[in-house]
């Protein structure tokens, strides 16, 4: 059986190592990944010293993790217009900047929300 008929365990074991190269790879190679991998970092940090509400934990995990995923599928989407064309192509520009559009939007919505959940931890500290 072909690897797209597999099923089961050594299948999804593949699935995972083929998404962990491809993380890997925007982490790597991305700058706007590691700016936000390093952003991230700081929002946990922050979380962890700041006397930041325990029940806002999970929204910081859902925004941080968002923001990576949504970065990630940005650079899906600016690497498979490239494989099309490499060509300069007006549409091949514009869905490449609706996809950092996303991430724009995603990242001042991440933004506003991390100013509600530090601004009184904060507050606090002085």
């Amino acid at each position: 059986m072909d690897a797209k008929g597999q099923r089961g365990l050594g299948r999804l074991l593949r699935s995972f190592r083929f998404a962990a190269r491809g993380f890997l790879h925007t982490a790597g190679t991305e700058q706007n990944m590691q700016l936000h991998l390093a952003a991230g970092g700081i929002v946990f940090a922050a979380a962890w010293y700041l006397p930041v509400d325990p029940a806002h934990i999970p929204l910081l995990i859902f925004l941080v993790g968002g923001m990576l995923a949504l970065e990630t599928m940005n650079t899906a989407i600016e690497r498979t217009v490239d494989l099309i064309t490499e060509d300069y192509h007006p549409l091949a520009k514009t869905a490449k900047d609706i996809a950092a559009a996303a991430v724009l939007i995603y990242a001042v919505t991440a933004a506003v929300v991390g100013v509600w959940v530090f601004y009184e931890p904060i507050l606090q500290m002085f």
